[in-house]
């Protein structure tokens, strides 16, 4: 399971802000323009900055592998932001929303099962501790976006 370690950044990463993105904006009310051309630039400039972050980190720690890793992260968080965007390019406004958290959480699930199994640790607690979180990421984001709806409309 050694693989998963180096998805495990980039997917997590990418599925908690691209929901937060997703359902914050779509509070907002905003078209889907907006949305998509906010994971667009999360693709790219987020997804730059995490991907240097980590490699200056593990160069930091003297790691091996360093830039495999980066590559990885940065390509993992390219592909999951670009299908959750896809999603919204293609989905009516009703559907987008539930089908991109349903995608990212089980996604997110396969991924802390993975990785609960590697570290032989209790699965369900630990899908439901991550999912959990994720799920407050969407929660504060929605009334963020509901906020900035109601205040600067």
């Amino acid at each position: 399971m050694k693989e998963l370690n180096r998805f495990s950044f980039g997917a997590t990463s990418s599925i908690t802000t691209s929901l937060s993105i997703i359902v914050g904006l779509d509070a907002t009310a905003h078209p889907k323009i907006t949305i998509i051309s906010a994971l667009a630039i999360l693709a790219i400039a987020d997804n730059i900055s995490d991907s240097l972050g980590i490699h200056i980190y593990r160069e930091s720690e003297k790691a091996h592998q360093t830039t495999l890793h980066t590559f990885t992260n940065f390509f993992t968080r390219l592909v999951l932001t670009s299908i959750f965007a896809a999603i919204v390019l293609f989905l009516p406004n009703p559907v987008m929303v539930p089908v991109t958290i349903a995608l990212g959480m089980i996604v997110l699930s396969v991924l802390s099962y993975g990785i609960a199994v590697d570290q032989k640790i209790n699965p369900v607690k630990e899908i439901l501790k991550h999912l959990c979180i994720a799920v407050i990421a969407m929660i504060v984001s929605h009334f963020v976006g509901e906020f900035i709806r109601l205040h600067f409309s």
